[in-house]
């Protein structure tokens, strides 16, 4: 095998440069991964516009995204679940197994984690990467390594419905289009909840949504949300609530559109972490609020849930782009929101994906 690999580096504020670098030398507990398919994030938008997201801040240089799938080609001494050629999707946080977050299995709130392209930790636009076995999931013959860097953002999508207790004959509303948006979508319909409606103000997303499950969209810049939502439920509000929009205008709408009793999921963070929210009407209404930092326990689930055909998560995808044109990439999906629904950086295409 050779020595190198193309790795995308972010060498300044909206600049990534392809260089070569060493590939990985294993640890007895990792694997070797030669990446196939990565999902641009929207951190990972974030931090190529504006170099931090909060107390994190890019350090150039600096590699960035983390929703990964490829081929094992080399194991370190200690794995025995996994072996060359096997297909694998990888989850990108490693925490400190030791702490009390850990051990009560709420294993995203350690405080201690390295998540892949969260700085200081470099991410996997390159072509291979070590990665720790235990967090490699061994993917189904049929779902293919495309399929498998979407595991990522599914999983979160199915930690917001996990969230709010999604179940059969709700009716639950999405705020935002975007791709955790969708993935809550597709993660609400598997779970069976009767009533889908999707808020956003882009029309792309919003016909994205009915093609991956919503049953009614709402234009916020065409439409009185709030009475739109009252008409689509016949006044009674909605059961469940997620917002993963991160605005203040999406969630004061949630609260108002909402049932008595009813439960709000907030994913979406706001551009300043902060938002002033009618708490009377909450309390007026006995609303649960919930909130998600990731996921915790969801890639074997998400991962049967894409097998057995309950998810086609392929249908969020918009766009591909090749890991040598990775500035045009990140250019493009920050300029082009309004049609880049979510793109994917192909490095070495999987036989299975299409």
């Amino acid at each position: 095998m050779k020595n190198q690999m193309k790795t995308a580096v972010m060498t300044s504020l909206q600049k990534v440069v392809i260089e070569n670098r060493d590939i990985p030398i294993l640890e007895d507990d990792e694997v070797l991964v030669q990446v196939e398919y990565v999902g641009i994030c929207g951190s990972d938008l974030h931090y190529f516009e504006s170099g931090r997201i909060g107390d994190f801040v890019v350090k150039p240089p600096f590699v960035l995204g983390h929703e990964a799938a490829g081929t094992v080609v080399e194991t370190g001494k200690n794995v025995k679940h996994l072996k060359k050629g096997d297909r694998v999707c990888m989850e990108p946080g490693k925490t400190c197994g030791v702490c009390e977050f850990c051990k009560s299995g709420r294993y995203n709130l350690c405080k201690d984690v390295k998540f892949f392209a969260t700085p200081p930790v470099d991410g996997v636009f390159q072509e291979y990467v070590a990665h720790e076995a235990g967090l490699c999931f061994l993917l189904p013959d049929q779902v293919s390594t495309l399929e498998g860097a979407l595991i990522e953002p599914l999983a979160v999508g199915m930690h917001a419905a996990n969230q709010g207790n999604a179940h059969l004959g709700q009716t639950a509303v999405v705020t935002g289009a975007g791709c955790i948006g969708l993935t809550t979508v597709l993660s609400l319909k598997a779970m069976g909840v009767s009533q889908i409606i999707v808020v956003d103000i882009i029309e792309k997303r919003l016909q994205k949504a009915l093609e991956v499950g919503a049953t009614a969209v709402i234009n916020g810049k065409e439409e009185n949300t709030v009475e739109r939502m009252m008409q689509l439920t016949e006044g009674r509000g909605f059961d469940l609530g997620i917002e993963t929009a991160g605005t203040q205008i999406t969630a004061t709408q949630l609260i108002q559109g909402a049932n008595k009793g009813a439960t709000i999921v907030f994913v979406g963070y706001s551009a300043s972490g902060e938002m002033t929210l009618p708490i009377g009407t909450a309390l007026d209404k006995e609303l649960t609020f919930k909130t998600v930092f990731r996921y915790r326990n969801i890639y074997p689930m998400a991962i049967e849930a894409v097998a057995s055909g309950k998810i086609d998560i392929q249908k969020v995808v918009t766009d591909y782009f090749e890991l040598d044109d990775i500035q045009q990439a990140l250019t493009t999906c920050v300029e082009d929101k309004s049609n880049i629904v979510k793109g994917i950086i192909k490095v070495k295409t999987d036989k299975k994906s299409v």
